[in-house]
């Protein structure tokens, strides 16, 4: 050990003058002495804060999306329709309180005839055609009876009338419901319809 030692004297010395190094050495025990006298007036009590500088990176900006904007459906609410009230039932003119015999209630149809009535006459004649009815005992006198009622209940007890009551009670419907226009046709098809119902009860031969 006292080899190396000796060594790097020898080497320093070569350098740094030994009188130098001496003092530098003096005056290291020295500052060490006082500071180790003045402990610990010397050390701060904090220690400064490093303050390093804000990296302040820029915020990145998304592109707004813009969504289409979503309408929502108009709930429409239909109105039901409307239902259309059926047609009322054809009452049946109740016949007039005459004599038993047709020949005034075919009488009081010519006249009406004559006088353009012709609506009038056809209601007439079918009044005189259930009478006929009522009086052969074919239907009972009922009040309020329709014309559908009246052919399905002849045709019960005479299935051959059904036809000629059929004709009758349309053509007394369009004159009297559907509001048509009554004509000397029509009262001459009732004429010719109230001669066939009185053949085909009676079995004689009336032009009404």
């Amino acid at each position: 050990m006292s080899r190396w030692w000796t060594e790097t004297v020898a080497a320093l010395g070569d350098v740094v003058p030994l009188p130098l190094v001496a003092l530098l050495l003096l005056a290291a025990a020295l500052l060490t002495a006082l500071a180790w006298h003045s402990f610990p007036a010397w050390v701060p009590r904090r220690l400064p804060r490093l303050r390093l500088p804000r990296l302040r990176l820029p915020r990145p900006r998304l592109p707004r999306l813009r969504l289409p904007r979503l309408r929502r459906p108009r709930m429409r609410l239909r109105r039901p329709a409307r239902r259309q009230r059926p047609d009322p039932p054809v009452r049946v003119p109740a016949p007039r309180a005459a004599p038993p015999a047709p020949v005034g209630g075919a009488a009081t149809a010519d006249r009406l005839a004559a006088e353009g009535r012709y609506a009038e006459a056809v209601r007439e004649r079918l009044r005189e055609m259930v009478r006929l009815l009522v009086t052969c005992q074919v239907v009972e006198p009922r009040a309020g009876l329709t014309v559908t009622e009246l052919t399905e209940a002849a045709a019960r007890t005479r299935p051959a009338v059904r036809p000629t009551l059929h004709a009758a009670g349309t053509i007394f419907s369009d004159l009297w419901y559907a509001q048509r226009p009554a004509t000397a046709g029509h009262d001459q098809r009732m004429r010719a319809l109230a001669a066939e119902l009185r053949r085909e009860l009676t079995g004689e031969e009336d032009a009404w």
